[in-house]
């Protein structure tokens, strides 16, 4: 039995073949690894891909006992620190369970160099969503997951060509790009760039009948620049608000769109796992390390 976790913006979910389960970050503080007995029992894991945050400290997957850092660079950077993705990360290595680690997307990895203009492009959670979009699209698609935050990938060939993180384009609910008004409270000492980061979303910006509105209109724009460089692709979208914008963000592209449910990103998580640890060297263009 093969495990993916995904270390999700407010809930971690863990997700095998026999099913799934979520908990809150805050929850995930009291983790330990029998929870994952809710799957399977745990003596018959055969092994576990998980992810921590940005990854951008490792550029290939990665056993869980060969990182440093838990695979970040530093703590510090564009997110809320809650505590329960650490506890998590730190049991499972602590549990003697096979585990890789799955790293975000940034300079240091084999994208378009065009898209290394910005140091970051996706959290590692969104590799698995790619790997499970396409086991059902082919190789060739573009997946937007759409939450608290809007992250969009784009896939040709079977390898990952680029991404938009959460900080460049298009907002979620929660977090969206610094515009001009959060510069200059930045600025003016009002809060901190983080700060002003999670507070970008349409939540905070818009009122509430405009909101999936925007996050469609904003989420099938980087849908459309991406098709820039593959007009071949498939569209899909991911994630919790995936469901609810999907007929406007059709409407807008001129084009069906597959939609994939919260339960993406663990699932092809668990599908990366089990490949690995069953001899596959090659993950999206990206290396496995073991």
């Amino acid at each position: 039995m093969f495990i993916g976790i995904d270390h999700g913006t407010t809930a971690m979910r863990f997700a095998g073949e026999p099913g799934q389960f979520k908990v809150s970050r805050e929850a995930a503080k009291g983790f330990t690894i029998q929870d994952l007995s809710r799957i399977c029992p745990v003596d018959e894991i055969e092994g576990i891909a998980l992810c921590y945050s940005m990854g951008d400290n490792i550029s290939s997957i990665t056993p869980v006992n060969k990182v440093k850092n838990r695979g970040l660079i530093s703590q510090d950077g564009a997110g809320l620190h809650i505590g329960g993705g650490t506890r998590v990360f730190d049991e499972v290595a602590r549990s003697g369970i096979p585990a890789i680690v799955i790293p975000g997307l940034h300079r240091g990895s084999p994208t378009d160099p065009r898209f290394k203009v910005y140091s970051h492009q996706s959290s590692p959670e969104k590799i698995g969503i790619a790997y499970e979009v396409g086991n059902t699209l082919g190789g060739d698609f573009i997946v937007s997951d759409v939450s608290s935050n809007t992250v969009t990938l784009l896939v040709t060939s079977g390898k990952l060509v680029g991404a938009f993180d959460a900080c460049i384009f298009a907002p979620g609910m929660l977090h969206g790009a610094l515009d001009v008004d959060a510069i200059r409270r930045i600025d003016a000492g009002k809060c901190t760039a983080n700060e002003a980061f999670q507070h970008a979303g349409v939540t905070f910006s818009l009122p509430e009948h405009e909101r999936m509105r925007s996050v469609a209109l904003f989420a099938a724009m980087e849908c459309a620049a991406l098709l820039v460089l593959n007009n071949r692709a498939h569209v899909a979208l991911a994630g919790s608000l995936a469901p609810l914008i999907a007929p406007e963000v059709e409407a807008l592209l001129g084009r069906k769109v597959a939609v994939f449910d919260e339960w993406c990103a663990s699932r092809g998580l668990a599908r990366i796992a089990r490949d690995v640890f069953r001899g596959r060297t090659d993950i999206l263009g990206l290396d496995v390390d073991l």
